[in-house]
């Protein structure tokens, strides 16, 4: 037999491993064959007949009158309440500061004219104390009152119908993980198994389904990988890795690994790390293919060095600023609705920006322990780049071409949301959009043609993020997230962790947990209710409440661990070098030293420092 016939298969030259996938197939339909949990029932209720009891109860309360009755401004007026009550808004200054827009978001049926006269109603006839009274009782109502052995026959269809959708949600998770950490199906089909699964289970309609697939998200990692081809074909990426490092005395892979870590993680606080990881992996890729000899044609172990340093710089950077990602964001207004704390620009910055500048030096340490490549000296590398860049002479049209798109491209993902909020831009366009732009620019400019992106772009992993996004919105969407998380928090209040630096350490553990799961907003989003609320009943009005929110946000960029953790470790996987389990390698220690460097730090210095005038806990 010849040496190709022999080789093992590896990445998506595998089939399927039958024995192996047969046991997330059988794990999948067991789970859902198995009894209902109560609790599932129980959020299965507050998900499907919540909403709608709690409009009817304000209604009540403020109208004297059934949500059927009552006119279409009165109807809004409910229906804004709830929505602000499931985000743990229930003050008066939240919902007077709605808007249309907020409205939308929501898919809240809105028009100016009622709007104004909700807000005029609540203004002059409910008082601040009144307000925040029917809110607890409808909070009240959903959680604690609303059971479901109370319910309707047609009340308790609903609610079985919500716990068969998160029953669903659980078992995709058993079936996802598995599949993932043992490559049993290529990485894709389960991508397509996800979508399947949710379609023929009845969580969401074909129709459905097909939208989510080319989500925001989705777009954006298909445009980068787009705009990195258009880099290598041109040299940009060789110009721009000789500026990085041309200037290091001893350039082995210690040094370039430490200049990555020092460049990109600081600038993922402030901008996308989407962008930095597009922007890096076609220099990642340049500093291994320049690397290799004739003596070493092949090194895996420095092609893996380099791409997980990049995700690792990209996802390790996002707590730093507000700026950093949306679940920075989300905690921020959570705390400001919920309790009325507000946590400043730069005031955020002054107690995260210490954790990320912890997390560079045990980073990098940890991933030169993890992986350790044969070549370590990088300096034919660059003298190969150097050369090469001779032989081109100046800069040359299509390169100057290329960094013009990219940088407008940059420019976009900055201030598109900034300047949508200002009225600048009438239309919301997403980074994703603004990605996808850029791509068809490149082709417009002559940069690159279509053979380019069909060759250069790896298609496998636009479809794997695109299921990734569809398994972490159905996590949020069923409340299978939501519920997960009530139950591990429900489980440990026995045990004395209810409180204190416990309840954190818990908080913590589980926020890191899910966003391995699920995007990093909708994890800081499903948990963030549930702790803040915990920690507003045990310790009021003290320095635990923004310490809770942040620590939240924190725990949501520890990603480290799976593919489908957060778009860097896709992006990067797009390189061909990686496979699942070199995320392990290296996540599941630094997973477990990130939240040992998290709550030392709210111990040491973020409590000794204190929050304004906030008393302590």
């Amino acid at each position: 037999m010849t040496e190709e016939t022999t080789r093992k298969a590896t990445g998506y030259d595998k089939y399927v491993d039958w024995k192996l996938f047969s046991i997330p197939v059988a794990l999948f339909f067991l789970i859902l064959i198995l009894p209902t949990p109560y609790g599932m029932k129980d959020v299965g209720t507050e998900y499907q007949v919540g909403p709608k009891a709690v409009v009817n109860h304000i209604t009540r309360a403020l109208f004297n009158q059934e949500s059927p009755d009552v006119a279409q401004w009165q109807l809004l007026t409910a229906k804004i309440m709830e929505q602000n009550m499931r985000m743990g808004a229930l003050s008066k200054e939240s919902f007077l500061a709605r808007n249309l827009k907020w409205c939308k978001k929501y898919k809240i049926q809105a028009d100016a004219k009622n709007l104004k006269t909700a807000r005029r109603y609540i203004t002059e006839n409910v008082a601040d104390e009144a307000f925040a009274d029917i809110m607890m009782k409808s909070l009240e109502l959903r959680r604690d009152r609303l059971k479901y052995e109370n319910l309707s026959e047609r009340e308790k269809k609903a609610a079985d119908k919500g716990a068969w959708h998160i029953k669903v949600a659980i078992a995709m998770v058993v079936f996802v993980v598995f599949c993932f950490l043992t490559e049993c199906i290529p990485l894709p089909g389960v991508a397509f198994c996800v979508g399947l699964i949710l379609v023929f289970t009845g969580v969401v309609t074909r129709s459905e389904v097909a939208m989510l697939y080319w989500s925001d998200a989705c777009w954006f990692i298909m445009g980068s990988l787009m705009f990195a081809a258009a880099f290598v074909k041109t040299g940009v990426d060789k110009r721009v890795c000789l500026i990085l490092f041309r200037k290091l005395a001893v350039p082995n892979v210690r040094w370039i690994t430490m200049i990555l870590f020092v460049i990109i993680s600081p600038c993922a606080s402030f901008i996308s790390d989407h962008a930095l990881a597009a922007m890096f992996l076609p220099i990642g890729m340049l500093l291994y293919q320049n690397s290799l000899t004739r003596e070493v044609p092949e090194d895996p172990e420095l092609a893996k060095i380099l791409m997980i340093t990049i995700a690792m710089a990209c996802n390790i950077g996002g707590f730093g600023a507000p700026s950093g990602g949306a679940r920075n964001v989300i905690m921020i207004t959570y705390l400001s609705d919920m309790f009325g704390f507000d946590i400043g620009y730069f005031q955020w910055v002054s107690y995260a920006i210490p954790f990320v500048l912890i997390m560079i030096p045990i980073t990098w340490l940890v991933t030169n322990w993890r992986f350790k490549p044969i070549v370590t000296s990088l300096t034919p590398a660059l003298d190969q780049l150097r050369y090469e860049i001779s032989r081109m002479g100046g800069w040359n049209r299509k390169q100057i071409i290329a960094l013009a798109i990219f940088l407008v491209m940059l420019w976009g993902w900055f201030t598109e949301k900034i300047f949508y909020n200002l009225g600048i831009y009438p239309v919301r366009l997403g980074i994703g959009v603004i990605a996808l732009a850029g791509a068809v620019a490149y082709l417009l400019a002559g940069v690159v043609n279509w053979r380019d992106y069909q060759e250069k772009v790896d298609w496998g992993v636009v479809w794997l993020y695109a299921g990734a996004i569809i398994f972490g919105r159905t996590l949020d969407k069923t409340g299978a997230a939501y519920w997960l998380a009530r139950t591990c928090i429900d489980a440990l209040t026995p045990l004395g962790m209810d409180s204190g630096i416990p309840l954190m350490l818990v908080n913590n553990g589980l926020t890191a947990s899910l966003t391995n799961l699920m995007a990093d907003g909708p994890a800081a989003a499903a948990v963030g209710p549930i702790s803040l609320n915990m920690a507003g009943l045990v310790h009021p009005g003290t320095t635990f409440l923004p310490f809770m929110a942040m620590g939240t946000a924190a725990a949501s960029s520890f990603a480290y661990c799976l593919i489908i953790g957060t778009p860097p470790n896709a992006i990067v996987y797009a390189s061909g070098y990686l496979e699942p389990r070199d995320f392990l390698r290296i996540g599941v220690i630094m997973w477990v030293i990130a939240n040992i460097v998290l709550i030392l730090l709210t111990m040491i210095y973020w409590i000794n420092r204190g929050f304004g005038d906030l008393p302590g806990f």
